[in-house]
């Protein structure tokens, strides 16, 4: 499995944060290019089965059909949209930026912290819930918070709590 980036799926990237980052100037420049050299990183990560609800295994790239994402579960959507700076193993990482790590985040306890984060931004997150339907945000918030030694399994965040966060 090759290391470099499928051209097709770093382009969506691309054009997925020039939609987000429309800022003028150096910090638009900034961003884009943060983002897109995060996800040039390794595609080796992505070697879990969906199936799983795991990490993609395949480098072949999920293209939505619209602005918004077309991956439905909470592994798909991870692997296409948050990887890219958390993290294979959401160990989060420091570079051109810092992204967080999700491993392990007591953060996550309370689901209501990670919808906003997802749909308003936080810092240098950029709001990528307002891509996603509220079933999507649902979907990748409960996979972080029960995935990558966090076990938040207890209350699950639904749909409507993502329609009270928006």
């Amino acid at each position: 499995m090759s290391d470099h980036p499928h051209p097709l799926n770093l382009a969506r990237n691309i054009v997925m944060m020039k939609r987000l980052f429309r800022a003028p100037g150096l910090v638009g420049v900034a961003a884009l290019t943060t983002f897109a050299l995060a996800t040039s990183g390794t595609l080796a990560q992505e070697s879990k089965a969906v199936a799983e609800d795991q990490p993609l295994d395949s480098a072949e790239p999920t293209l939505s059909d619209t602005s918004n994402f077309s991956e439905e579960t909470g592994a798909a959507l991870y692997a296409s949209v948050c990887q890219a700076c958390h993290m294979g193993e959401g160990q989060g990482a420091v570079g051109a930026g810092k992204y967080p790590a999700l491993a392990k985040n007591e953060n996550l306890e309370a689901g209501g912290y990670p919808v906003s984060v997802v749909v308003q931004g936080l810092k240098g997150m950029p709001p990528v819930g307002q891509m996603m339907s509220d079933e999507q945000v649902a979907a990748v918030v409960d996979y972080v918070r029960t995935h990558f030694g966090n076990n938040y399994k207890d209350d699950p965040v639904t749909a409507q709590d993502v329609a009270d966060v928006r």
